[in-house]
């Protein structure tokens, strides 16, 4: 049970400004509420099972450790995906066949390699537990598109963004260097990977800022 509560809500974090989540927003303006949320769900089924189907089998071929060190750094990573946000890049526009279908494949289409995705698979290694993280993620999944659609819908607002984003990109981070501290034994290797993943991150985090449009306005002369 605590693997299916904890999936829910890292998902649901995840999903805050992601393709997805805009790609369901997009498509409730187009489609039945109903419609899209159905399609949701058969392609979250679908999709996060392959996710928590391959992290369950990873347990069997890798040390426990090594997995809970790896889905640690995966989760500062997360948040750094969680900072730059996500773009559609024309998904909401493609008819495929029905409503429903159009909006199922479309949804399957979008997660596959994107960060909830990985993130199910992290959270499926991290927790050898195949059945509750597959029903949290599926759960967090839908809670999140719920959100969305009620709020670029019903309300007409976008998502929040720089707040909303820093706070769940935050608790990402957290929970990774938590993570890093708690699993990784020897002192020596430990300062030198946490160091490595906070250069990457900090490294990373001045790279998006130079690439803000905001940042880059030209000097009055």
């Amino acid at each position: 049970m605590d693997a299916m509560i904890t999936s829910t809500i890292f998902v649901v974090l995840a999903e805050i400004g992601d393709k997805t989540q805009l790609l369901g927003m997009a498509f409730a303006t187009r489609f039945k509420a109903v419609t899209v949320l159905a399609g949701v769900l058969v392609a979250t089924l679908a999709n996060h099972f392959l996710a928590v189907a391959l992290g369950d089998y990873l347990t069997g071929i890798i040390p426990l450790n090594y997995i809970q060190i790896l889905a640690a750094i995966s989760f500062i990573f997360f948040g750094l995906w969680t900072i730059r946000g996500d773009k559609l890049e024309g998904e909401d526009k493609k008819d495929y066949f029905s409503p429903f279908w159009t909006v199922t494949i479309a949804f399957f289409i979008a997660e596959m390699g994107d960060k909830t995705q990985l993130a199910s698979i992290a959270l499926a290694a991290k927790y050898n537990s195949l059945w509750w993280v597959w029903m949290g993620t599926t759960l967090g999944m839908m809670v999140s598109n719920i959100i969305g659609i009620l709020i670029g819908v019903v309300f007409g607002k976008s998502i929040p963004e720089k707040t909303v984003k820093l706070v769940s990109a935050s608790i990402f981070i957290i929970f990774g260097y938590l993570g890093l501290f708690q699993y990784i034994q020897q002192f020596n290797i430990k300062v030198i990977i946490i160091s490595l993943v906070t250069l990457i991150m900090i490294s990373y985090i001045y790279f998006l800022k130079k690439q803000d449009p905001k940042n880059n306005s030209s000097q009055p002369e």
